[in-house]
């Protein structure tokens, strides 16, 4: 019998492959069919384990089949993927258990011939794992196409993409980042500060057996070091979030004021609204345009129990508000190339292609928005893209079409987070990066509309 945790993780790899859905809906789908939570949580491992290394994984088919993983059937390359990655990242898993459930696999997707072939390419990576057909490091003398082979094909990243972070950052940073995004991600989690604190909510993770520790650099953040939350009575009674770190820095550069009148134009899932709402005397409206998203917002914000006007709207048309807010804050849709350490199959659905036509669509977010900000009020600019199209060109164009705009005096203000100028750059923007700060890759960009504009 196929053990369950790794039938279900050959169908969600089959889902994103095949482009039905991305890896978080696909794992969402085959877990409600896993009663047990060890293999929910082992079905994950492996698919996000082998989305994370099929660069490499690809390598070692091609060398191996003596062909590329491209001629061969989909079923078949799903199954050696996964094979692969159990046998060369999963010690815990005996081999020959991995070899007889892929081989059982191909039969049962109806490839019978090709069980064979799949029993004999498994058993080859399996006895040859310490020296497989993986470009080495290169060596101080290596030219570009050496460092760049090494990065995608080592490193199990899109060759244009690490081609882009080599030219703007170096080897060695670029390294550090491909190796940050295949290493597991931790669950972040904040404090809802309208409930509780974060001490006060580490200790009730811990009286429920979860072991927490504070975050970095995210003064409401604490990340799990052993535990599922989320598998504890206070899970959905909104005295937390789960929101990564570098996404709760920008809720800090966002820097709501007490009294202040916000607008978070593209909020859901609510983690960025919630931090604006959590202060005195704060007005908060928040909106976003698909229905979906819409109710898993308003779910997110009747949990904490905050304040805040939920509105269906397009923001890249004209909102149905005046021009009366403090602070407008728009996190825009964008490529996600910034998260790949928490969602791997992005990395490979997106092409440098896909970047003009996002860039277009976030100029249009923002200038909707702005028109939302009153005079002498803050705008703030946000992705949790890598990449400078989506980030600072969005905002240079901007700033090019729109007079009266421009960057604020102090772009971190004293009610953000102490320390946060760390992630500042010469320019006012707040920029992470994951060879530096050990977070996922996010930007934000503050704005401010003069005085006296109409």
């Amino acid at each position: 019998m196929i053990a369950p945790a790794r039938l279900a993780a050959y169908d969600a790899l089959q889902a994103v492959d095949a482009g039905r859905l991305d890896l978080p809906a696909a794992l969402a789908h085959v877990r409600a069919r896993l009663p047990d939570e060890r293999d929910r949580a082992l079905a994950g491992e492996i698919a996000t384990g082998t989305l994370r290394w099929r660069g490499a994984i690809d390598q070692v088919i091609a060398q191996f089949a003596r062909r590329e993983p491209s001629r061969l059937d989909a079923e078949v390359l799903t199954i050696l993927r996964l094979g692969i990655f159990q046998l060369l990242h999963l010690d815990r898993v005996p081999a020959a258990a991995v070899v007889d459930d892929a081989v059982e696999m191909t039969r049962k997707a109806g490839k019978r011939s090709a069980a064979g072939f799949v029993n004999a390419l498994l058993r080859r990576a399996s006895r040859e794992r310490e020296s497989l057909p993986l470009p080495p490091r290169p060596g101080p003398g290596a030219d570009r196409d050496e460092r760049l082979t090494f990065l995608s094909v080592t490193g199990s990243h899109p060759r244009w993409l690490v081609d882009r972070w080599l030219e703007r950052h170096g080897f060695e940073e670029a390294d550090a980042w491909t190796a940050f995004d295949n290493a597991p991600a931790p669950l972040t989690l904040r404090a809802n500060t309208l409930r509780v604190t974060r001490d006060q909510l580490a200790e009730e993770l811990a009286r429920h057996g979860i072991e927490t520790a504070p975050a970095a650099f995210a003064p409401d953040g604490l990340k799990v070091i052993a535990g599922n939350p989320l598998l504890t009575p206070l899970a959905h009674t909104g005295r937390f979030v789960v929101q990564d770190e570098a996404s709760q820095l920008v809720g800090e550069f966002a820097a709501a004021q007490p009294g202040t009148a916000a607008l978070d134009t593209c909020a859901s899932p609510g983690g960025k609204t919630l931090q604006i709402a959590a202060g005195p005397g704060r007005r908060v409206v928040a909106c976003d345009v698909r229905g979906r998203r819409v109710g898993l917002l308003a779910r997110t914000i009747a949990e904490a129990g905050a304040d805040v006007r939920i509105v269906q709207a397009d923001a890249r048309g004209a909102l149905p508000f005046p021009a009366v807010f403090d602070l407008v804050l728009v996190d825009a849709p964008c490529s996600g190339l910034g998260t790949i350490r928490r969602d791997p199959d992005i990395k490979w659905r997106r092409q440098a292609a896909d970047l003009p036509g996002l860039a277009s669509q976030q100029r249009a977010l923002l200038a909707g928005a702005a028109a939302m900000v009153r005079p002498g009020g803050r705008l703030v600019y946000a992705t949790c893209s890598s990449e400078p199209e989506e980030n600072e060109a969005v905002v240079d164009a901007f700033l090019d079409r729109h007079a009266g705009w421009g960057p604020p005096a102090d772009p971190a203000p004293s009610s953000a987070a102490a320390g946060l100028s760390r992630f500042i750059d010469a320019r006012g923007h707040l920029r992470t990066l994951p060879f530096r700060d050990g977070l996922e890759a996010f930007f934000a960009a503050a704005l401010v509309k003069r005085a006296d504009l109409r």
